[in-house]
This record gives C-alpha cells, structure tokens and sequence, in this order.
C-alpha cells in the first residue's frame, strides 16, 4: 500500500524537469531578454530613458492610479468578504458572480463598457457635460477602469479564509461584552491581516501592469493619460526599443519586488493558516 502511494522517482523528476525548463522558458529567459535589451546600450541609456519627462509622467500615473485604486479596493473587498461569509440574504450567489465578473471579462470589454457609460454618446454624458466632468480620456477613467479590473483580488483572498476559520471567535468576543469595532480591531482583522495584505499585493501588482481597459479609456496623451504599459507601447510602436526596454524593465523590477513580498506574505499566511487549525 505505501509503495503504491507513491509514483516512480523517475516520473517525478521528469515533472520536476518539465516544470523547470517550462518556466525557464516562459517566464526567465523572457525576463532576462528584457533586461539584457534594457541594458545594452549601457546605463546612462537606461537612466536617461527612465528620466524622460514622459516616462517619469507615466510612473507617476501609475503610482497615483495604484494608491487610489489599491486602498478602495481593500475596504470594499473586506466589506464584501464581511457580508459574503458572516450573513445569508437573497441573491448572494449573483453577487458572488458578480464579483467574479472581472475575471470572466476581457479588459478591453470592460474599457470598452465605461466608454458607452461615460463617452459622448454614453448614457452619463449629458450629466457630465453640464457639469464640465471629464471621466475618459482623464484619470478618473483610468482609475475607474483599473478599479473594474482589480476588484476581486481581495474580496477573493478574503472570502476563503473568512470562511475556513469561522465566527466563533467572534462570537465569543460580542458574548463577552465588546462592541463591533472592538470585535472586528482585536479578533477579525488580526485573523485575516496576512490574507488582507496578499490580496492588497495582487492588487497592486495587477493595477501597474493593467493594459487592456486603461488603452481603451485613456487616450494615450503622452506626458497626461499614459501609464508605464502604455508608454512602454507608444515607445516600441516608434522603434525606440532600448527606451521601451528600459522602462520595461523598470516595471519587471516592480514585479519581482512584488514577487519577493508575495512570497514572503505566503510564507507568513501559511503560518497563520497553520495556527488556525490548531485553534479549531
């Protein structure tokens, strides 16, 4: 029975071997491609393409649509966590696709939906237009769009672990005397704080690689409506590759740090997971 239990060390080294060279293929090489390409013509090249007053305007789009997007996201995302695993109402289960819808829709549909929203023949634009609010071709749009794309990641990471560890702890506490705030402050957010950073994480790291919803939305005014993935095209669309790499691989730097801080967070949720189970 406990041979039986387990496969050949041959076929498992062969696995361990297929995954290996699949992600050497598709996820190192290419990265090493980029930053080789970034760094070929030396660095004073790659600084310079990094401080060109486009470029530092991409980053700081990018930057400012992550520190909008990244905190609404982690409050509405605990919100609907909150309700999703703690009551029972009708029509959960649409709101739990709805919540999935993002993932189901290509970014460049859901651009294209704010555009019939908010475009000049969309259904917001007389509202919008006597009160001289520009929502595409600005940042709002942009934030809009990013936020739609963004949204399930926390709710998502949360609604699992809101579920697996229960409500009696919470329970126990409102028993005992505290108040709703104190309850959620001293038991349920330290349960779910390392679930509640992973997702922030994802959240972030999708809102600065976001392409497809934000090219539809943003018109790609260059210095004004362009984020880091859209300068980086308009860059490679006029053969300027070197620049284009190097600010590529200024967002593969975002990405790895992401990465490590991904890891890490996994490594430190596994333990709390851990301590859970002990717990119950």
């Amino acid at each position: 029975m406990h041979d039986a239990l387990h496969e050949p060390r041959w076929l498992r080294w062969l696995l361990i071997a297929l995954a290996i060279v699949s992600m050497a293929l598709l996820v190192v090489l290419p990265l090493l491609m980029v930053l080789g390409a970034a760094f070929a013509e030396g660095i004073r090249t790659w600084f310079a393409a990094l401080v060109e007053p486009d470029a530092l305007a991409a980053l700081r789009l990018t930057l400012f649509t992550a520190a909008i997007v990244i905190p609404v996201n982690a409050v509405f995302g605990l919100l609907a966590a909150w309700a999703l695993t703690r009551f029972e109402f009708r029509g959960k289960r649409l709101l739990l696709a709805l919540i999935d819808l993002p993932f189901a829709v290509s970014p460049v549909v859901a651009g294209l939906c704010l555009v019939l929203l908010f475009g000049s023949g969309g259904w917001f634009a007389p509202v919008l237009e006597h009160y001289g609010i520009k929502i595409l071709f600005a940042r709002p749009g942009i934030v809009l769009a990013t936020l739609f794309i963004t949204f399930p990641f926390v709710v998502r990471e949360l609604i699992p672990l809101m579920q697996q560890q229960g409500s009696d702890e919470e329970l126990a506490a409102r028993s005992l005397g505290a108040g709703a705030w104190t309850m959620f402050r001293r038991v349920t957010l330290p349960n779910i704080k390392w679930g509640l950073l992973y997702g922030v994480l994802l959240c972030g790291a999708r809102a600065m690689g976001e392409f497809g919803a934000v090219s539809v939305v943003s018109g790609h005014i260059r210095g004004l409506t362009n984020t880091l993935p859209l300068h980086i095209e308009i860059l490679y669309n006029e053969f300027d590759s070197t620049a284009a790499f190097a600010v590529a691989s200024l967002l593969a730097g975002l990405a790895l740090v992401t990465l490590v801080i991904k890891f890490w967070l996994e490594a430190r949720h596994g333990d709390a997971l851990a301590q859970t189970h002990r717990r119950h």
